[in-house]
């Protein structure tokens, strides 16, 4: 047996389940089981051993679960206990029990060095002073996780909401008075009187909904401390009382609200609940700063692991900008409210690349300059056609450059040559419906756009192929257009220094060139007739249409503009959407983008490709 000299802390168990004060003691966790509920939201139960007693009413905080799926926490694992607190929940009637709930770990030796359980321990007995939870001892580590008696002071601090009329409203303590407060990890519904005091570190806008049964209001603000975050919700009346009240980043006492189950489809905060304010809540601010509460909490997932999630699921990740669209300007199908949309890329250490798609006022004011660190908590997983990106709720918060220990490992490990060489896998890249990739990393057959049935569903797929131009339609190639705004439609000449546009109802007296053209493309495998409008078409002819125009003009003939481009090479994004016309419908194939292949990228694509037929992975650190 191996110990690496360590010797556990014999009665620190008895010490701290009996309310009194032990620092960072020395344990052994002898096993641990997954107690049964939401899979978002994971717990585990562990058997911790002092060398004297056992206790199995010991549970981990659930920023610690990964040490358990990863195997860092081992069984027979010697562990310092770094901070805890024992909460007490109700027993169904009985008397209630006093749990360990761990909030940070060392693990000193691995399980499977020390092999073997220490000392001969026996269950450790509760002692009468665990019966209720209104006992007056401390827990250990000075955290108190139980509600006190109500105090008989005579002045009461100023309160937020609530009962108008209150002069003593029932908190645990006053303002700047010592500790007597609830931490967020041990709430439940299972306690009857508790005061928390936290930092408000999100808060998201008033919505509001109409249906059937009414309209109404809500809004909804992250609780955090020391020990974890929860998520409050006011909905109506409480939507006015406390939404100008509530600021971020300010520290409050806040007590009677109701506690429910959390609903992990909007929310990645690890509480199996979640708060509701009610016309009982009473809120007091802490005038004086607290600074042993967190300003934020991430969790954060390496980027190569949203594949793995299930669609909708809640996430924290971080990330370097490496690139962002454009602005686009879009209107809602069922508000007709005009919108503001920017996709930003990021990568990290794993060697991937994920989109997040902004909205609004965030995605007008994000500055990809410099290329920013971008700390998303609370985004949601979104796929569309296979591809997989984030997406931000009005409950999401988006950060740049955080001060946090992630984000400076992140631009170290960016500013070395080799991040900066780094072929990225883009999850984001999609080969069905959506995204606009123009890279080779998602370049598939025409063989496979016909045995996947590409452009036959109600929207549109997009997808790369690699293919050769083998014959351009030159009839109705060129033609003229209306000049008025963006009309660009088709002008008629009528034979007196005029031209008509009917969809503009206009005479006008000049007109652009356009090209429209259609090609014949084939690969090794199949053939497909590709539509060009005007800015890919001159993309692939490597002329504008003015100028095509002009050889028209002169020669009354443009064939000489094609000969370049026939049996040439090009990669070209592809959108594919069936359409219905003259009672036929046909799926039609329109190019996005025609770019000469990068010979180097191709050729990557291609040994990436080739690797993963033959089954030999590519491994990032």
């Amino acid at each position: 047996m191996n110990t690496g000299g360590y010797q556990l802390s014999e009665g620190a168990l008895q010490t701290i389940m009996s309310g009194g004060d032990c620092h960072e003691p020395i344990m052994q966790i002898l096993g641990n089981k997954k107690i049964a509920g939401n899979a978002a939201s994971e717990r585990y139960r562990i058997l911790i051993s002092d060398g004297v007693h056992l206790n199995s009413f010991a549970m981990l905080a659930t920023q610690l679960n990964s040490q358990i799926t990863d195997g860092t926490l081992a069984d027979f694992s010697i562990i310092r206990m770094n901070r805890h607190i024992v909460s007490t929940i109700n027993n169904s009637g009985k008397a209630d029990k006093r749990v360990l709930v761990i909030l940070d770990l060392t693990v000193l030796v691995n399980g499977a060095e020390v092999k073997e359980k220490i000392g001969n321990p026996v269950p450790l007995q509760e002692g009468p002073g665990s019966a209720n939870g209104t006992t007056s001892a401390p827990a250990a580590n000075g955290h108190s996780s139980t509600a006190l008696a109500p105090s008989n002071q005579a002045a009461a601090p100023r309160s937020i909401g609530g009962n108008r009329s209150v002069a003593r409203p029932d908190l645990n303590q006053s303002i700047g008075g010592s500790s007597a407060t609830t931490k967020i990890v041990s709430l439940s519904p299972y306690q009857n009187r508790w005061t928390i005091k936290a930092r408000v570190s999100n808060k998201a806008g008033i919505r509001t909904w109409s249906n059937a049964r009414g309209n109404g209001k809500l809004f909804s603000v992250d609780l955090i401390d020391d020990t974890g975050e929860i998520r409050a919700t006011a909905f109506n009346a409480e939507c006015d009382k406390f939404y100008d009240m509530l600021e971020m980043n300010k520290v409050y006492l806040i007590s009677k609200c109701a506690l429910k189950p959390a609903n992990k489809k909007f929310s990645s905060l690890s509480h199996d609940f979640e708060m509701s304010f009610t016309r009982e809540t009473v809120i007091v601010p802490c005038e004086e700063e607290d600074e042993s509460i967190p300003a934020i909490s991430y969790n954060f997932i390496p980027l190569n692991k949203i594949p793995e999630k299930e669609p909708n699921t809640i996430v924290d990740a971080i990330g370097i900008c490496v690139s962002a669209s454009d602005v686009q300007n879009l209107v809602a199908r069922t508000t007709q409210r005009e919108l503001q949309k920017r996709d930003v890329s990021i990568v990290d250490q794993t060697g991937t690349r994920v989109d997040i798609t902004l909205w609004g006022t965030q995605a007008v004011e994000f500055d990809p300059s410099d290329e920013p660190i971008v700390a998303v908590k609370g985004g949601r997983i979104t796929e569309y056609s296979g591809s997989r990106s984030i997406g931000l709720l009005g409950s999401s918060s988006l950060v740049l450059n955080p001060d946090i220990p992630e984000a400076h490992q992140l631009r170290g490990w960016y500013d070395t040559q080799e991040a900066r060489s780094m072929d990225f896998r883009n999850v984001s890249a999609r080969t069905g419906a959506g995204g606009a990739d123009n890279g080779s990393s998602d370049i598939i057959s025409l063989r496979d756009f016909r045995d996947k049935q590409l452009g036959s569903g109600d929207k549109p797929d997009y997808f790369s192929i690699k293919g050769t131009v083998t014959h351009v339609r030159q009839e109705n190639a060129l033609y003229q257009a209306c000049p008025l705004g963006d009309c660009k439609r088709k002008v008629v000449d009528q034979n007196n220094g005029f031209f008509r546009c009917e969809k503009c109802c206009k005479e006008v007296p000049n007109y652009i060139w356009r090209l429209l053209l259609n090609v014949h493309v084939v690969d090794w495998s199949g053939e497909v007739w590709i539509t060009l409008f005007q800015e890919t078409a001159e993309q692939l002819l490597g002329m504008t249409a003015a100028e095509v125009g002009a050889v028209k003009e002169e020669h009354n003939d443009i064939s000489s503009c094609f000969k370049n481009i026939r049996f040439s090479e090009h990669i070209f994004r592809l959108r594919a959407k069936q359409e219905t016309y003259n009672d036929e419908t046909r799926v039609r194939v329109a190019a996005v983008t025609a770019k000469a292949p990068d010979r180097k990228s191709y050729c990557d694509y291609l040994i990436k490709e080739i690797k993963q037929l033959a089954g030999i992975g590519v491994v990032v650190a």
